[in-house]
């Protein structure tokens, strides 16, 4: 039997959420939002990859602020505006492909805010380029020789945390299954975290009690106005000397789950560009099976993941408990399908794409075998 596709079940308040099997689509940014709305290309987007096999589908990081956005193409949910465009567009996917639970990854760019779409080069956006103040924890940037972002006062971060607790409520309303909080990849929370970003000389900084003070109140916040499943991504290590580290990633996620925290999905990296991250097949794998083990949160890997047999020994060695995967599934939109005939597993499937399979292929859509004759 296939761990990759047995079921797996994530609790709430709400209820549990049973998952037909442990493969996750990660958030990916598109910036191909208009003004923050959602646009025809997420419709397209989400339809594809809704149809993928996965057994859960993440929408990108959603900026629960204009500001909070990572470029001027990034996805909002912070008005009505926003909430009715990323419902008109979801439902409409959601019609087009097999029941599939979707969560939101609600997020804010923190320093990294105002910069351009990384096929325009990425760099941080001047004021009359569209650009607009970055807010941090600390008046420290990104690069070197960037602008200076606004450090945030206390009755800054009280506005924050409403403004997520804000976005969640949106959600909720929109009909998500669940919401992931952005607390990687160098965005707001991640800077908070880091003592390379973050070196305030209050309570939210310099240790590392203080250092998870306000993503620990922002996450508390948000689970007493939210009921469903909620987690949060982590970058488990910064790959610098003096950086984030994973045993205070578990440590975190240890303090994360009397908090009601419904699962940790582990990423790496981020906070600065003098990372030096050793890349390559499963490597931040050892990242999640350390959360895991210490914290005994429901653990998502993710990075570098692409063969169905290695997921599949992922889950078999107990170093997770599900499986995300995000550029995989960009290249290849029915990976799901294709690790499904490997592995003799069973994936729900629009029964319009049954007859694609390769002749020597075959493989179970919804109890039914399906090969080409």
């Amino acid at each position: 039997m296939s761990l990759l596709f047995s079921s797996y079940t994530l609790n709430s308040p709400r209820g549990p959420l049973e998952l037909a099997n442990r493969i996750v689509v990660a958030p990916m940014c598109q910036y191909s939002a208009s003004n923050g709305e959602a646009t025809d290309w997420h419709l397209m987007h989400w339809g594809n990859l809704l149809n993928s096999g996965a057994a859960l589908f993440m929408i990108e990081a959603t900026g629960v602020t204009a500001e909070g956005r990572i470029t001027p193409a990034c996805l909002g949910l912070w008005d009505d505006r926003t909430e009715a465009a990323l419902k008109d567009k979801l439902s409409r996917a959601r019609k087009l492909a097999p029941a599939t639970p979707v969560f939101i990854q609600l997020a804010h760019a923190g320093r990294k805010a105002s910069s351009a779409t990384p096929w325009d080069g990425g760099q941080l956006l001047a004021a009359d380029q569209g650009g607009w103040e970055m807010l941090a924890p600390s008046a420290i940037p990104q690069l070197e020789g960037e602008r200076l972002p606004h450090e945030l006062s206390k009755a800054e971060l009280a506005q924050m945390i409403t403004d997520f607790v804000t976005a969640a409520k949106r959600a909720d309303r929109i009909g998500v299954d669940g919401i992931e909080l952005h607390g990687a990849h160098g965005y707001l929370l991640h800077q908070f975290l880091s003592p390379i970003a973050n070196q305030r000389q209050d309570e939210y900084g310099g240790s590392f009690e203080n250092r998870i003070r306000f993503p620990l109140e922002l996450f508390a916040a948000v689970r007493a106005a939210y009921s469903g499943v909620l987690g949060i991504r982590i970058s488990a290590s910064d790959w610098i000397e003096g950086g984030w580290t994973p045993q205070e990633t578990a440590d975190f996620a240890k303090q994360l789950k009397p908090l009601g925290c419904n699962f940790v999905h582990i990423s790496s990296g981020g906070i600065s560009p003098k990372q030096k991250i050793a890349l390559g097949p499963r490597y931040q794998v050892p990242f999640a099976k350390i959360v895991k083990e210490q914290s005994g949160l429901p653990t998502m890997t993710v990075g570098l993941i692409t063969d169905p047999h290695e997921a599949e020994a992922i889950l078999q060695d107990g170093d997770a408990d599900l499986i995300a995967m995000a550029r995989a599934f960009l290249y290849k939109p029915r990976w799901g399908w294709e690790a499904a005939a490997a592995l003799d597993g069973t994936v729900i499937a629009n029964e319009r794409y049954w007859r694609c399979l390769p002749r020597e292929a075959q493989a179970v859509f919804g109890g039914v075998k399906v090969g080409q004759r």
